[in-house]
């Protein structure tokens, strides 16, 4: 299909042969740490815990929500929290979060281009995130990128999620596209993980939340330094991992 922008007119070569690319969403399309933060701020003041800072939390981003308020608890109390706690503050960040999922989240640069362009090439484009499914199509519709996905699972769509396989295999199958023709983005070792195992070419991207290790360590196909590069023919700042 035509492109409406020349510049965008290529796609880069590590896409040749590829008909679906599965992306995460928190840390490869949007910054949701701001949210996720206040979010447990809230939760914690609620329990009369204190709270701590983005930073804390952009570490502890990856594994879902109810890992997020684990690591939390954990932080506040310097011990792992009962059962019976862990309940407690899992419903109330549910309910603290789900109040406010978009006020303070942003879009990465490059975002709504790239997948826009993507979709114009005639790509199949799927969502693959470990937060709750219940979370996902608000944050879509508020930034206009919903159209732009034929499918979209949640860490609680499934029985597993990341870097369980499953869900990028489930994908493939529901798309019809084998396995070695999708590709998996996504900032964190879990995207890397999953992907491998399910036979994806994995791209990442080094901004994200990968709980401070260098997303190198993770051993992708590819790092790229954004979105963008999906759309030229020779980027220039993108590098190859052994």
């Amino acid at each position: 299909m035509k492109m409406h922008s020349q510049a965008y007119s290529a796609l880069h070569a590590v896409l040749g042969g590829k008909r679906l690319i599965a992306f995460d969403l928190d840390g490869t399309l949007i910054d949701s740490v701001p949210d996720l933060a206040a979010a447990v701020a809230r939760t914690l003041k609620e329990l009369d815990l204190p709270s701590p800072g983005e930073a804390e939390v952009r570490d502890w981003v990856g594994n879902g929500a109810a890992v997020l308020v684990e690591r939390a608890l954990t932080w506040a109390l310097q011990a792992p929290p009962e059962p019976s706690l862990q309940q407690r503050a899992y419903d109330a960040f549910m309910v603290h979060y789900g109040a406010a999922p978009n006020t303070l989240t942003t879009l990465y640069p490059g975002v709504q281009q790239t997948l826009k362009a993507l979709h114009q090439h005639g790509l199949m484009l799927v969502l693959i995130t470990n937060k709750p499914e219940r979370f996902i199509e608000p944050l879509l519709s508020h930034f206009e990128l919903q159209s732009y996905f034929t499918l979209w699972l949640g860490g609680d769509s499934l029985a597993e999620k990341k870097p369980h396989p499953l869900p990028l295999l489930h994908a493939a199958q529901h798309c019809q596209i084998p396995p070695t023709e999708c590709v998996m983005v996504g900032d964190s070792r879990h995207d890397i993980a999953a992907g491998k195992a399910a036979g994806f070419t994995t791209l990442a991207l080094p901004y994200g939340y990968n709980h401070g290790e260098p997303i190198e360590t993770s051993h992708p196909d590819r790092v790229l330094g954004s979105l963008t590069e999906l759309l030229m023919t020779a980027p220039q700042t993108s590098k190859a991992i052994d």
